[in-house]
């Protein structure tokens, strides 16, 4: 029995504060995702209607105070500026499951980090072969191997499924470490000639921030400027800006001192949050998913090297990469599979996790800037996410039976104190302090 209870089983019950926690954040991302799916449409009507002439004047408009190097397009605004915004809340989250969460102990965060590493060296591979067959550009490699939270969140809102808190803590924590792959990308494949002294100027920055954490300060009026000017200094220094949104997210403290009631990390994402989700993140995809939808452009995303590996890498290799990850972690690390669970349902979560919409979109620029290859890479993303959708649907809603009955088993309340009962029977505390131990040794 000690033996058993040692090893934490992987899409188990959560303890209640993480599931708390981990289920605010769903909710804003998924009503963010349905927000980003309803922008996404807009820009594919608008950019295919006769009124694409304006969509095109309206993305391409510059502004901005060329004098600081800041005379950017709208488009360049809301990649470069508003992501920044979603990066930031991405870092908070990520220091969130690195110090309480998922990531906090080898043996829970064995099973996501494998999976998402898995999931995205396996799509860039496939992309490479698909590419090198066909003599095609390798510069796209990286466009497969981001997942969208948000987009996947708001299919899952669209189903109405009753998905099980622990496998919607299991796409959020692989999603994050999936986010950091991206991240890491970005910033040292995606840079432009560097100028060290503005980079010198944003690790000062970044320093500052923080001292001025570890010394408490607080007010609104020291972090905004300094937020700003380490933005503008990194984006000025080469590196993509949104990377200045992750350094100040996994700054932030996330432990509350005494008489605090949220930690200056969780105050930040309560704040930001809405705005990334429901503004930053739909404005960046209004201006980045606005593609021609022809028969000729569909074509090509099936035809073209470079289109085809990005369509394969997320629609296929991220299938096979985190369900073949996750498999392999749960037969060799302490990680197992929650008996009520079925390995049907990582596959479904596997298909989900093809939906690489706003990080896959923006790499696409990076690596394509203003080529029509660009364009039907875009156009590949688009399709490679709705082919990941419709399948998971199919998948995820044959197992909404079993569904519906681990969600009301998990939210009974029959004494109504507000406390799932499931969280109050002995045997059940008793199963949730074991898998608490597991996490923690």
């Amino acid at each position: 029995m000690a033996g058993t209870r040692s090893r934490p089983p992987f899409l188990g019950l959560l303890p209640l504060p993480e599931r708390q926690a981990i289920a605010r954040a769903l909710r804003t991302e998924t009503v963010g995702g349905l927000v980003l799916l309803g922008a996404a449409v807009v820009a594919l009507i608008w950019a295919t209607s006769p009124w694409s002439t304006a969509y095109t004047a309206v993305r391409d408009f510059h502004f901005g105070i060329p004098a600081l190097g800041l005379d950017l397009s709208v488009g360049h605004w809301t990649a470069d500026g508003l992501l920044a915004v979603f990066f930031l809340v991405a870092g908070i989250e990520l220091k969130r499951e690195l110090v309480v969460g998922e990531l906090r102990t080898p043996a829970t965060a064995a099973l996501p980090v494998v999976a998402a590493v898995c999931g995205m060296v396996v799509p860039a591979a496939l992309y490479l072969t698909t590419v090198t067959a066909d003599g095609g550009g390798r510069a796209g490699w990286a466009v497969p191997m981001a997942t969208d939270i948000a987009f996947a969140l708001a299919v899952l809102a669209l189903l109405s499924t009753h998905l099980p808190a622990a496998l919607r803590a299991f796409l959020l924590t692989l999603a994050v470490v999936d986010g950091l792959g991206a991240i890491l990308i970005i910033a040292i494949f995606f840079t432009s000639e560097l100028n060290l002294w503005a980079l010198a100027g944003a690790v000062a920055g970044l320093v500052l921030f923080y001292v001025l954490q570890r010394l408490r300060v607080r007010g609104w009026w020291w972090y905004v400027p300094l937020g700003v000017a380490i933005w503008a200094l990194m984006y000025n220094g080469g590196v993509h800006a949104t990377v200045a949104g992750v350094a100040m997210g996994l700054i932030l403290r996330t432990s509350c001192d005494t008489g605090e009631d949220l930690s200056p990390a969780s105050r930040v994402a309560h704040l930001v949050h809405p705005f990334s989700a429901g503004v930053a993140v739909p404005l960046f995809a209004l201006f980045a998913a606005g593609v021609s939808i022809s028969g000729p452009a569909l074509s090509q995303v099936f035809t073209s090297p470079e289109p085809l590996g990005v369509v394969i890498g997320l629609a296929v290799g991220k299938t096979v990469g985190i369900f073949a990850g996750t498999y392999l972690a749960a037969h060799f690390t302490r990680a197992q599979l929650n008996p009520d669970l079925a390995w049907a349902d990582v596959l479904g979560l596997s298909v989900l996790a093809g939906i690489g919409f706003t990080v896959a979109l923006l790499i696409g620029e990076l690596a394509f800037p203003g080529t029509q290859t660009g364009e039907h890479v875009k156009a590949a993303v688009l399709v490679a996410s709705l082919i990941a959708a419709v399948l998971a649907a199919i998948l995820l809603r044959r197992r909404n039976t079993v569904y519906r009955r681990l969600y009301e088993a998990e939210n009974l309340d029959a004494d109504s104190d507000g406390i799932p009962d499931i969280y109050q029977h002995d045997t059940a505390a008793e199963d949730t302090a074991a898998h608490t131990d597991g996490r923690h040794t």
